[in-house]
């Protein structure tokens, strides 16, 4: 039972007979006062029957025995009737009792009328009352002075029956609204909470997956969320896999890969030192080959690691690094794509050059890609970079005349696995280009252009300059 009453089904019907009770409370208060009154009111008008009578007798006085049959036949102790501004004693016992509480039904207000009830009610029984109120619609007032043992009597009969009937509905109602709220709403959030719970347990299973029903709810709403979240979660749990996956097979390949290119970076520069203009010409591309397929290899590795190397930063030619970059993607064998270099000569960045040549190379190369994907028809295709200094930030972009950006590719830009903007690929490398621009404190994003094609803009600033180191280097230099 304390298991019951803790869970969200006894809650509800604890909550639910309270609210009831209270209901019936408050109407139970009211109607108690409303019987005292009429009970009141129906001795008054019995009296009133009785003085009409001996009223219309005047001026003889009641004998004894008639008084005695009157007062018993209107069960009251003591009758007078106000008239005319005088007061006549009509009828009274022998010996009258001392009255305790008087009360004057012609003015009754409904709190006082309350209060007056539940006094009777809890300490009434033993009392002599007197009660006063008019006869019919005339100004003739009769005062009654009666035992309110009766009238106790009548008002514990009556709250009796009205307790036992709002036990009664207040049951039947509480368990109505308890079956239907526990159909509505507790077996569905349970249904809800079991999902969960298998869910935590297996969120890899598809049908671990939540079945929302239709209903337009908040509880249907609330299941198709769930459901959704749950589905990209999986997704998600699918990616982290296939990452954490790739990152094994990259590692195991990479460990073998090593004495391999070590083995053919010996071969090559055996090679590169025969005297033949063939082997002169081809040998040096077989390098740079090597060389790529261990920066990839490297790549995708570092993507696995926890994060990047603190950068090496130093001041370095932009231009000149922006002409590597062209070297290593071998554009020259591709006349369709127009390389062009804006930045200006003698332009420096603070840097470390090996990292952003693989964020510079990783955009270029996906713009290559981008533009080799257009039909041969077209014009050439321009891959433009562009470099200028604004104080101690260096701004580079990088423009090309492509297809653009597809809308899902722009949702997801630097996500692994998902920011890919051609099929097959993997969005490592905006990945792995935004993680190294981030290590330099700059910024990377797209940048909405008038015309076709995508436009990533790199901002870089310079490293703070501490003033006491710049001193100390000033005085070794001096």
């Amino acid at each position: 039972m304390p298991r019951f009453l803790s869970g969200l089904s006894g809650r509800i019907l604890m909550l639910t007979v309270a609210i009831i009770m209270f209901a019936e409370i408050v109407f139970f208060v009211p109607a108690v006062a409303t019987m005292r009154l009429r009970w009141l009111d129906d001795r008054l008008n019995t009296a009133a029957a009785a003085v009409t009578v001996i009223d219309g007798l005047q001026p003889l006085s009641l004998p004894r025995a008639l008084q005695d049959e009157t007062l018993m036949a209107t069960g009251t102790k003591a009758i007078v009737l106000r008239k005319d501004g005088m007061s006549q004693l009509l009828a009274v016992t022998d010996m009258p009792p001392e009255i305790s509480r008087s009360y004057d039904l012609t003015d009754v207000g409904p709190v006082k009328a309350v209060v007056d009830a539940f006094d009777e009610l809890l300490f009434g029984g033993d009392r002599a009352i007197r009660i006063l109120g008019n006869i019919g619609d005339s100004d003739a007032i009769i005062e009654l002075v009666i035992s309110d043992d009766e009238l106790r009597h009548a008002l514990l009969i009556y709250a009796r029956n009205i307790f036992a009937l709002s036990i009664l509905l207040s049951s039947v109602t509480a368990m109505l609204i308890f079956f239907r709220l526990n159909a509505i709403l507790v077996r569905p959030l349970r249904r809800q909470i079991a999902n969960m719970q298998t869910f935590s347990e297996h969120p890899e299973l598809p049908e671990s997956v939540f079945r929302p029903s239709a209903e337009p709810d908040e509880l249907g709403i609330a299941g198709r969320h769930l459901a959704t979240m749950q589905s990209e979660l999986q997704k998600t749990l699918r990616q982290q896999k296939r990452l954490a996956e790739l990152g094994l097979a990259v590692s195991k390949i990479n460990h073998d890969m090593r004495n391999i290119l070590s083995a053919a970076q010996l071969m090559s520069d055996r090679i590169a030192g025969i005297d033949d203009p063939v082997v002169k010409r081809v040998a040096p591309k077989l390098l740079r080959a090597i060389d790529r397929a261990a920066l990839y290899s490297r790549s995708v590795l570092s993507y696995g690691q926890v994060s990047e190397a603190e950068p090496k930063r130093r001041m370095i030619d932009v231009q000149s690094l922006v002409n590597d970059v062209h070297d290593y993607l071998e554009l020259s064998a591709d006349p369709s794509i127009e390389w062009i270099n804006r930045v200006p000569e003698g332009l420096k960045i603070d840097a470390d050059p090996e990292q952003l040549f693989r964020v510079i190379f990783n955009l270029c190369r996906n713009s290559v890609e981008a533009l080799g994907q257009q039909a041969k028809a077209e014009s050439v295709n321009c891959l433009t970079i562009s470099a200028q200094r604004h104080g101690s930030v260096v701004s580079l972009t990088i423009d090309d005349t492509g297809p653009g950006m597809p809308q899902k590719a722009r949702e997801n830009l630097f996500a692994a696995f998902r920011g890919s903007a051609r099929s097959g690929g993997t969005g490592l490398g905006l990945a792995i280009a935004r993680e190294l621009v981030l290590a330099h404190g700059g910024t990377i994003g797209l940048v909405e252009k008038a015309g076709q094609g995508t436009l990533f803009r790199i901002e870089i600033p310079d490293r703070p300059v501490m003033l006491e180191s710049w001193r100390e280097e000033n005085e070794a230099g001096s």
